[in-house]
């Protein structure tokens, strides 16, 4: 959420900021509703200092005069009383309108309006060669019978798998493989609740917005997350921190779900997007710096690709435009695996988010001069799967129609070096 003096202060900025990731504000209803609060609020403080006053002031009068100064003294509790219900309104669809008003994007993201217009900034491996013809994810984990399409969508539906036999060990050795490696780099692990309450999904600004794409558990008024970015960076909301602690490095591994409204076409087909998935998340939370929210960005975008790198997987980073940024996002970069069956697929995100997401938290720390200041944060996927297992299989698959398992996931899978049809 963006400070109302800093929406004031920069109303232009702001206004272009919404045009170009394409969210609609009435900022002239904004405006006014913050103009008819401070004036109620205005007018509030006028009558309490009246009614501190006003009994020195009566004290001198006489007769009609002070009687008819009493009289007057005794109607301000209830025009204050009419003052605050009027005051309450006001604030209730400030705040409901102010909840909707987007990060402005950074100067360096290029304007454009969804993700075929976001801007490649380089590429890292080979596209592998296939001197016969390759098969897709699914019909590779069909053969080796690791995934199973059709049983999972007699059990949950479509857009849902499941993984068996090795595919199973193979999702569980990237995860881990993630994880270790995310560890090493000082990150502290954590395994989170999947079920959460609303405000970690408004804190982190998925809500108000993103209802259509979440689970709902009506009855106990719980959410499923689709990300644990909303458990770990909601993880210290409402408490205040010492600049000693900072910056935070965590980690968080989750199941996610999401309900994946509106998607068709080949993006419904196979593992690509479905509505059950796990995932490692890095989150840091620091200082309110914006040079030290950069670094830290550039520091968990390497992380990912190291990960990747490990993996031994094609892929190519890109800054992320204007049109397809999140509300709280004041720049994105996505990493994009070499996928044979569909080209380009996306399989990280890291973002920051500046004080956007801590400001709906009430996250803050006090820094080194005693100022109680808000906290900037930041996230990044470390790993997602079953995603990740697209260019995984289809990237070192062999013509006779086994896979070979990267090295660094041998350990992982027991000394397996390949996967192999099942008996």
């Amino acid at each position: 959420m963006l400070d109302m003096k800093f929406i004031r202060a920069n109303l232009d900025r702001v206004r272009d900021g919404a045009r170009a990731k394409r969210f609609e504000v009435d900022f002239d209803r904004l405006i006014s509703l913050d103009d008819q609060r401070k004036e109620i609020l205005g007018e509030e403080e006028s009558l309490r200092n009246r009614q501190k006053t006003a009994g020195k002031e009566i004290a001198q009068l006489d007769g009609d005069e002070k009687q008819a100064a009493i009289a007057a003294l005794g109607q301000i509790p209830d025009r204050i009383k009419e003052l605050q219900e009027s005051r309450r309104a006001v604030e209730e669809e400030l705040d409901a309108l102010a909840a909707r008003v987007p990060q402005p994007p950074d100067p360096e993201v290029p304007e454009g309006l969804d993700d075929t217009e976001n801007v490649e900034l380089r590429t890292w491996g080979e596209k592998p060669t296939f001197d016969f013809e390759p098969k897709d994810h699914v019909t590779l984990g069909t053969d080796l019978g690791i995934i199973d399409f059709p049983r999972a969508a007699k059990l949950a539906g479509s857009q849902t798998y499941m993984l068996v036999g090795d595919g199973a060990l193979l999702e569980l050795a990237v995860l881990r493989y993630a994880l270790d490696t995310i560890v090493q780099r000082g990150f502290v692990p954590m395994i989170t609740p999947t079920l959460v309450r609303y405000e970690p999904l408004y804190g982190t600004a998925y809500f108000p917005g993103g209802e259509e794409q979440a689970y709902a558990c009506e009855k106990d008024r719980l959410w499923l997350t689709g990300t644990s970015e909303v458990p770990v960076t909601a993880f210290h909301m409402g408490e205040t921190l010492e600049a000693s602690q900072l910056p935070l490095r965590y980690a968080g591994y989750s199941s996610c779900y999401r309900r994946e409204a509106g998607a068709a076409g080949r993006d419904t087909k196979g593992l690509y997007r479905i509505h059950q998935f796990n995932k490692v998340e890095q989150v840091v939370i620091c200082a309110g710096d914006e040079a030290l929210s950069r670094e830290h960005h550039l520091e968990i975008l390497e992380n990912s690709e190291a990960v990747l790198q490990g993996m031994g997987l094609p892929y190519r980073v890109v800054n992320v435009c204007s049109g397809d940024l999140g509300q709280g996002q004041a720049m994105k970069y996505d990493i994009e695996c070499w996928m044979p069956s569909r080209g380009w697929g996306e399989t990280h995100s890291a973002s920051r988010f500046y004080e956007f997401q801590s400001r709906r938290l009430d996250l803050r720390y006090r820094d080194d001069e005693g100022r109680l200041r808000y906290c900037h944060t930041l996230n990044n996927t470390v790993i997602a799967t079953p995603r990740v297992l697209i260019p995984l299989l289809e990237n070192n698959q062999r013509e006779d129609g086994t896979v070979a398992i990267p090295e660094v996931l041998v350990p992982y899978m027991g000394g397996r070096t390949e996967i192999v049809p099942r008996g």
